[in-house]
């Protein structure tokens, strides 16, 4: 008999639990994305003026990638006391921080008012969205991977995913209206600080929905267990997650690590380095560059669920292989489109990558969560995921901005992007398939580090007959 914790919850519950990690994530995403798609078009103007357009561009990316550094502190504090006190608890914080501070830069004076200040300030607000992020991540997916039913856990998983291409969706939406009505002085005057400032409005509606879910179950009756068992129960976990989680799931780590290296720097690429290279490279609009980021993003949201739902079928590794090899076959085809300057073949490359993009991310909440143990799960998912983001997303733009002004091609680029595809192929080869682990059950915690086999977890997981 499938436990309670295990159990499917009832239809009208779950949906609630997943449309509440969706519109939280996407919040989150919009805020982070925004800050990127302003670096990209203005940022380089209003907060580093005095520099040449490429230098400007690569110092605003600068500002951007800082975002990533911070992203890693986030998910050790959030995963510690996400750990020890519960999910639900600091997703909201991690939502208040995120929307605060992208509300707030919405309100900076710009390099022309306060001078050298205006980057320092723009900077600091910077590090505090990527430490929510950092934080956000792993609570949004774990939230709903720890109440869905387990049969179906990686279409359940994938929703939180689409928080990326939806906010990604609502930032170019939102910068592509605007610089459709407004000329492009009045968009770099005052118009680009409207989407900031919508933020606030964003948050109040995230934060209601937030507030009226429950704390997860497998969490609930791991701290039960864990009370029940204090004798066998490793004492570290209890009081230092993070130690425990690199005792007992060092490899998970490094797995998780190597899997986002291609998915991460694939993502900024296609979707934050292109705004530069469409526009200054190929000669293209920024409203034409926007656009297609737009109608790809939309794409995106719609097929990271079916990307999700085949991991259930087939597994989690193989959908992510394919979504790793296949990026790397398309980087030199992808530039090859853009080039020739038409909106239609870039709309298809553009696309094409994030379909491609989509088999790697899809499958990646479920496949972090199950790999580790519920009291350290948090801890382990995040960390697995935000530390990968300093060596991947973080300098990915910076990177390809910096090889394009080099050597003026994008071969580079596309081998950069090839090389990761390499590190995440051999990270998924040598990971284990996780589809039928029981993430209620906690006896990887103890010392003896046993878990279940696979038929025994299929057997705790599956809901009574």
């Amino acid at each position: 008999m499938a436990s309670p914790a295990s159990a499917p919850p009832t239809p009208n519950n779950l949906k609630r639990i997943v449309a509440a990690s969706l519109i939280g994530t996407t919040i989150e995403w919009y805020d982070f994305f925004l800050y990127g798609s302003a670096a990209a078009l203005v940022f380089n103007k209003l907060f580093f003026p005095d520099s040449d357009p490429l230098v400007g561009t690569l110092l605003s990316f600068l500002t951007y990638a800082v975002g990533f550094a911070a992203r890693p502190l986030g998910a050790l504090v959030f995963g510690h006391y996400g750990d020890r006190l519960g999910r639900k608890k600091l997703l909201v914080l991690s939502l208040l921080m995120m929307g605060g501070a992208t509300f707030a830069i919405g309100l900076l004076p710009t390099h022309a008012t306060v001078g050298g200040a205006a980057p320092i300030l723009l900077t600091a607000l910077r590090l505090v969205q990527g430490f929510a992020l950092g934080g956000e991540w792993g609570g949004a997916v774990l939230l709903v991977s720890e109440h869905g039913d387990a049969r179906r856990r990686g279409f359940w998983a994938s929703w939180p995913q689409t928080g990326a291409p939806a906010g990604q969706l609502l930032a170019t939406g939102v910068l592509s209206l605007l610089t459709a009505v407004q000329s492009d002085s009045t968009f770099e005057s005052w118009g680009w600080r409207i989407p900031f400032l919508l933020s606030g409005v964003l948050v109040m509606v995230g934060l209601w929905i937030r507030l009226s879910v429950d704390e997860s179950p497998v969490f609930k009756k791991a701290l039960a267990q864990a009370e029940a068992r204090k004798a066998e129960v490793d004492p570290v976990a209890e009081k230092m997650p993070l130690v425990a989680v690199l005792r007992h799931h060092w490899r998970d780590v490094l797995v998780a690590m190597g899997a986002r290296m291609a998915e991460n720097i694939s993502y900024y690429v296609i979707t934050a380095f292109i705004l530069v290279y469409a526009t200054t490279s190929v000669g293209l609009s920024k409203q034409t560059a926007l656009n297609t980021v737009l109608i790809a993003s939309g794409v995106h949201f719609v097929v990271i669920p079916l990307w999700g739902a085949l991991s259930d079928r087939i597994g989690r590794r193989p959908v992510y292989l394919i979504g790793a090899v296949g990026i790397g076959l398309w980087m030199f085809p992808f530039f090859a489109l853009i080039d020739t300057g038409r909106f239609s073949a870039l709309l298809l490359a553009v696309t094409v990558g994030l379909v491609l993009h989509g088999a790697m991310y899809a499958p990646q909440a479920a496949f972090f969560s199950e790999m580790f143990a519920t009291r350290m799960r948090y801890s382990g998912a995040s960390i697995g995921a935000q530390f990968a983001s300093v060596a991947a997303g973080a300098p990915a733009p910076l990177i390809a901005t910096a090889l394009l002004s080099d050597y003026d091609s994008s071969t580079p680029i596309s081998l950069y992007v090839i090389a990761a595809v390499l590190l995440t192929v051999v990270a998924i080869v040598a990971a284990k398939e996780t589809r039928d682990r029981d993430l209620a059950d906690v006896t990887d915690v103890a010392p003896s580090g046993n878990r279940r086999t696979p038929a025994k977890a299929r057997a705790a997981d599956s809901p009574t007959r």
